[in-house]
């Protein structure tokens, strides 16, 4: 599967009651594949508790411009394929099940690896439709020549034998970390009030329309390293703007006083479905400014942003072998409560 352009089908039949087809495609996906995808996702999180797709393969799914590939796997019929949003085959005890079957992504912006999300219907696991659906991201991966690192969410033992069947294994984790917030009235009794910025520097919310580009080049540098979050485009910021959860107010820009210059930023979130639970969405600081205390204000700012919401527990996200980030959040009160694993050949 060398040319790009072109879908490519394969047709399987498990047992005598189940055939699929697989085939990977460039993006973006028709409307009625992408609410398919949603839907898929949705069923997965109800059965395992646990999100099958994070935030970003959600929001690539209809952009024409995302690096991504997309493999879905199909229920079909040995007269033909059904579209996406019929209901066909039956599942292992008779209940009929959506034809999308499984999908993954696979993100080919890296240099070396290609990461990706896969989800699989839970009424048809383990008879190998989520190996073909693997095996095929693979594929892609390779095409692009990248090896394929895979994140299991919530690092469930399916996807550790899925992972396992092609000799996976962990080689990242990402930590989420939470804590319970106090009311804003009571941050201060636990150390946790912002006060005013460090000396020397200003904060400010977040300006939609006008701080985007300083907003992403400042996000590279302080994210250089990173395989994912230093890829953050104007792009991706914008559709994080139409989102229902984004708040211009609760997103904290922090410049240089002598100069104007954007030195650090603390971008929270609460999602309407769950507004007790609110996240420090991304929080940097420019090499520039390090050493300064910064850092903490931010961490302190948005957590009176998150409590002024009236949330009562915060987490976020770090990858686990960031001993200087995990120490900032332990300091802060936060504890580990859960990981998700990325997955690759050694």
């Amino acid at each position: 599967m060398n040319d790009f352009t072109s879908a490519v089908a394969s047709m399987f039949a498990v047992g005598r009651t189940l055939e699929f087809t697989v085939e990977d495609r460039r993006g973006p996906l028709s409307p009625e594949d992408a609410l398919a995808v949603r839907a898929l996702a949705r069923e997965a999180e109800s059965n395992d508790g646990v999100a099958p797709l994070s935030e970003q393969p959600l929001l690539s799914l209809e952009t024409a411009e995302a690096p991504v590939r997309h493999v879905l796997a199909r229920a079909s019929s040995s007269a033909e394929n059904r579209p996406a949003g019929q209901r066909g085959a039956r599942g292992p005890r008779g209940q009929r099940l959506p034809a999308l079957l499984a999908y993954a992504q696979v993100d080919l912006g890296g240099t070396s690896r290609a990461g990706a999300e896969l989800v699989v219907h839970p009424l048809v696991r383990r008879r190998g439709i989520g190996l073909a659906v693997l095996s095929r991201a693979m594929h892609v991966a390779a095409a692009r020549d990248r090896s394929l690192a895979l994140w299991a969410h919530g690092d469930l033992p399916a996807a550790r034998r899925l992972a396992r069947s092609r000799n996976l294994a962990v080689v990242r984790e990402l930590w989420r970390m939470e804590r319970p917030l106090p009311a804003l009235d009571d941050l201060a009794a636990e150390g946790l009030a912002a006060g005013d910025a460090p000396d020397g520097y200003r904060a400010r919310a977040f300006v939609p329309g006008q701080d985007e580009p300083a907003w992403v080049r400042l996000n590279s540098r302080v994210f250089a390293e990173h395989p994912e979050q230093g890829r953050v485009t104007m792009a991706d910021v914008r559709a994080r703007e139409a989102e229902d959860w984004f708040d211009a107010d609760g997103f904290v820009l922090v410049e240089r006083a002598s100069d104007g210059e954007l030195v650090g930023y603390c971008w929270t979130k609460v999602p309407p479905e769950t507004p007790r639970t609110g996240e420090i969405y991304v929080l940097g600081v420019d090499a520039s400014a390090r050493g300064t205390g910064l850092g903490g204000w931010l961490l302190r700012a948005g957590l009176e942003k998150l409590a002024g919401r009236g949330t009562t527990t915060v987490e976020l996200y770090v990858d686990g072998d960031n001993e200087a980030a995990v120490a900032v959040y332990e300091r802060a009160g936060f504890k580990r409560a859960a990981a998700d694993v990325q997955l690759a050949v050694g």
